[in-house]
């Protein structure tokens, strides 16, 4: 086709200006096409097959008819008239097919090429045909350019979302699932891209050696973005159709999840707090974002196809699942839904952080502001997959587990936060409590402030579910900075508060022991040292003149550093005096109190009676619960206290 013959559109009618005038008219959807019979007769054996058929009945017609000029005859030939209702592709497929018919040079893609070979086969486009026709054309670009890229076979799958039923009848559809499976399956793990992009960890990357680490993965990962991004643009149904076909073939679930997260994060709203307002679902007849039935079939769905096993980005996937669990509340999913984010969260609960966990209570069914069962159900989930772990690498289940330490400071948090909310039953937090092992927390700190912000936003509970409340701490866990702020908790029952001065009074105990043996060893350097001051005074001209001057050094650093020992030593020993003597006359005054039988115990009576009777003036102060020391010096303890003054829990 010359410059002059090229085709123009003009509004829905499209024309091929070639000089002469067209002689049969394709109506393809609500596009016309005015073209000639010779080049789509030449390429087409369907088109050939309807246009001399029509031909024939025209001139099988014209006997009956008045004769009329030449004229007339050439004004009956130009009313050949096809329409195609159903055109695979479209008005744009067949555009496309008329211009290879006329010899125009068309540029096939990803894209494109599954609607031309599905056009290619309506119209009978084929090699016995004619030569190198576009079945033949569509056919090689297929398998020698799409079928071996991961990208243009995942663009090309989508393009046969419109296609169905002919791309699946050609195998089209399966042969690009196939391509993603098999390449999807030898692409390097560390080059995938998570939906959740954390910009504040990326900002805070060091340049090593002077290159920008976080660019280069962001680099790397782009590769690994590109398809999974054109993946998320499939119709679920295809999806699906693909998830499956990757779980048939044991791919990582490394790259099944990643596939299920980018599509939820596409069109799910809220899994994320950067995107609240998702796109619309794929779909070839809706421009409108998914009805909440909808996007509750869809988020049922995409849960179900997530992989069981503990996600390799478990801190990001932890947050988005936790995102899709609050959107399940908010769309009354499923209970297996839910019940299966609970379970996946479970598996990497170390990875969550208290904010995750406050997860809103969406049901009127329960009192409470947060959801307490829910994240009950996620400890018992990770508590059992802690014990298979255990099973699995032959474990000593005594030992400590990083993981469950980790767990029992989040679970002490959780408590923290939950335990102000006035709708929290006694008997709720304290099985919520107890749910957790003992090897998980190193120290009671933690739980002794939960449950002093419980007892402090429940003054109405009975004295019974006090102790009951109180019972949970073990004072043998309790830092000594923490037994002397509960031993003037004046929301404490008595009993604990006795437990809790009996324990003080055996952690300085300890604390007196550590003092002098690290006293004797520090005396072992200042002997040497005289016995070296010695040997050189018998020497003077030998080499040892610098040993002598470092020996003199050493020894009074020794004499300093025991100076300061004894005057810890008497301190502590006149407190432990103190304490002995306050708790056998408290012992007294409680047995006289208990005759007389005048209080609750709960008043202030008996407290306020005590501390004139002791002088309990103590300072405030309570460490974390996981701190890895319990012994203070003074000097430390005047440096924690002003920071200690302002914590809201302890009034």
């Amino acid at each position: 086709m010359s410059s002059a013959e090229k085709p123009s559109s003009k509004g829905q009618a499209w024309f091929c200006t070639t000089g002469l005038p067209s002689d049969i008219v394709v109506e393809v959807d609500d596009m016309t096409f005015h073209l000639h019979k010779f080049p789509l007769m030449s390429k087409s054996r369907k088109l050939h097959h309807l246009i001399t058929q029509q031909e024939a009945a025209t001139h099988s017609s014209a006997p009956q008819q008045q004769q009329g000029t030449e004229d007339e005859d050439e004004i009956v030939e130009e009313q050949c008239h096809v329409t195609f209702t159903a055109f695979p592709g479209g008005s744009e497929a067949f555009e496309m097919a008329a211009k290879f018919c006329y010899g125009v040079k068309i540029d096939l893609s990803p894209s494109n090429v599954a609607a031309l070979r599905c056009a290619g086969e309506f119209l009978e486009m084929t090699e016995d045909y004619s030569e190198d026709n576009l079945v033949s054309k569509t056919e090689r670009f297929l398998s020698q350019h799409v079928l071996n890229s991961l990208k243009d076979s995942v663009k090309t799958l989508k393009s046969c979302d419109s296609l169905i039923p002919m791309a699946e009848t050609l195998g089209i559809t399966q042969r690009c699932v196939d391509s993603v499976v098999s390449r999807a399956s030898s692409e390097d793990p560390a080059l995938f891209g998570w939906p959740v992009s954390d910009v504040t960890t990326a900002s805070k990357q060091v340049l090593w050696n002077g290159i920008d680490g976080a660019g280069r993965r962001k680099a790397g990962a782009g590769h690994g973005e590109s398809w999974f991004e054109d993946l998320a643009l499939l119709r679920l149904p295809l999806f699906k159709r693909l998830i499956l076909a990757m779980k048939t073939a044991e791919l990582s679930p490394e790259i099944i999840e990643t596939c299920v997260m980018y599509y939820a994060k596409k069109y799910i709203p809220g899994v994320s707090r950067s995107n609240r307002k998702p796109l619309p679902l794929p779909s070839s007849s809706s421009s409108t974002v998914a009805t909440e039935a909808e996007q509750k079939e869809l988020l049922e769905t995409l849960v179900s196809n997530l992989p069981l096993q503990k996600s390799s980005k478990a801190a990001t996937a932890t947050r988005f699942f936790f995102g899709l669990l609050r959107t399940a509340n908010i769309l009354s999913a499923s209970e297996a839904c839910r019940d299966a984010l609970e379970k996946k969260i479970g598996l990497q609960l170390e990875e969550a952080t208290l904010d995750d966990l406050l997860v809103p209570s969406y049901s009127y069914l329960n009192e409470t502001l947060y959801d307490v069962e829910c994240v009950e159900r996620i400890l018992s989930y990770f508590l059992e997959s802690l014990d298979a772990r255990n099973v699995t690498s032959n474990e000593d289940p005594a030992a400590r587990s990083p993981a469950l330490m980790l767990v029992g400071k989040l679970i002490d948090g959780y408590l923290s936060e939950i335990a102000s909310d006035a709708n929290l039953k006694p008997e709720k937090f304290y099985n919520f409590a107890i749910s957790l092992p003992d090897e998980a927390r190193l120290f009671h700190d933690g739980l002794y402030r939960a449950v002093d912000v419980y007892l402090k936003a429940h003054p109405w509970v009975s004295e019974e579910e006090r102790e009951n409340i109180c019972g949970l701490l073990d004072c043998q866990k309790l830092t000594l900075e923490a037994c002397t702020h509960a031993a003037q908790n004046e929301r404490l029952p008595l009993r604990a508060v006795v437990q809790v001065l009996f324990f003080e009074q055996l952690q300085l105990r300890h604390a007196i022991a550590g003092t002098l043996m690290a006293a004797e060893a520090a005396a072992e350097p200042g002997r040497q040292s005289a016995v070296l001051e010695r040997e050189a005074e018998e020497d003077e001209e030998g080499l040892g003149l610098e040993h002598v001057q470092e020996g003199n050094g050493t020894w009074r650093v020794a004499v300093r550093e025991n100076q300061v020992l004894r005057l810890d030593m008497d301190s502590m020993r006149t407190r432990v005096h103190q304490l002995e003597r306050e708790c056998s006359s408290m012992k007294r005054v409680i047995a006289k109190f208990d005759k007389s039988g005048g209080s609750d115990g709960r008043g202030g009576g008996w407290r306020a009676s005590l501390g004139r009777k002791f002088g309990c003036k103590f300072k405030t102060q309570v460490c974390d619960s996981h701190e890895s020391t319990a012994v203070d010096t003074r000097k430390g303890r005047h440096h924690q206290q002003p920071q200690q003054q302002h914590h809201p829990h302890h009034e």
